[in-house]
């Protein structure tokens, strides 16, 4: 997930799901001598394939805030018991079933992320998705595209998302995974294939620095991206090793 602000109810978890191919199930289809030393695995070696879901802009407690048995959105007998407080009503906000499929949420910058956590009390979310400001071409805040809606806490559940929890049921589901940097999609995702994210002068890794709002803005990931469809090379540098 980007920034995890989008739709966050408070929460910066990256939302995980890995499913793993066992045994006969994955192999199958490979023929008979390979099926049978499936069959003779045992332990960690029965897993064959791994397959990793992690859902861009959507924070772990939006669409899995009420699964059964995760660590979500805290509950008592009477309801929810978490609301964060909302400047455009003086009150609180507290957690609320929304089956709309398109969610504007808060936007999804570093800056935003450090507004959101807010020194660790996670309660500027609704707060950081009123604040108005100049939309810029690039603004990512989505009060620029949605006007004053605000969904911050709106959640989920199989309703709207049966595929998702059907896969929290029959595989892993993540719950205590957090989202390694508190930024926008691109380091993310570097961070998620690297452990880092960077911004490099050249193709030596030896000039790449640190960089996490950036490194490049989506104006320029368009145009590498159409460059690259094209056939020409990418004037994007990501020149250290990934994690594989």
């Amino acid at each position: 997930m980007s920034a995890g602000t989008r739709g966050s109810l408070g929460d910066k978890r990256s939302l995980l799901v890995v499913g793993a191919a066992i045994g006969i199930l994955g192999l199958s289809s490979l023929g008979g001598t390979r099926t049978v030393a499936a069959q003779s695995s045992t332990g960690i070696h029965k897993i064959k394939h791994v397959v990793v879901i992690m859902q861009e802009n959507r924070s772990f407690d939006e669409y899995f805030g009420t699964f059964p048995g995760a660590d979500g959105l805290p509950r008592d007998t009477n309801g929810f018991t978490s609301c964060l407080p909302d400047p455009a009503s003086n009150a609180c906000q507290g957690p609320y079933h929304d089956p709309t499929d398109v969610n504007s949420g808060s936007a999804h910058t570093a800056a935003d992320a450090t507004a959101d956590i807010n020194g660790g009390a996670m309660d500027g979310f609704v707060r950081d998705s009123r604040m108005t400001r100049e939309c810029a071409p690039e603004d990512v805040n989505p009060l620029c595209a949605h006007g004053t809606q605000t969904d911050v806490m709106g959640y989920h559940d199989a309703r709207e998302i049966p595929n998702y929890w059907r896969y929290a049921q029959n595989f892993a589901l993540q719950d205590h995974m957090f989202e390694p940097v508190a930024s926008w999609s691109l380091p993310a995702h570097l961070y998620t294939v690297s452990g880092w994210s960077a911004k490099c002068a050249s193709s030596r890794p030896q000039t790449c620095s640190n960089q996490i709002v950036g490194p490049y803005t989506t104006r320029q990931i368009a145009r590498a991206q159409t460059a690259q469809r094209q056939g020409d090379t990418p004037a994007l540098q990501f020149a250290w090793p990934d994690l594989t």
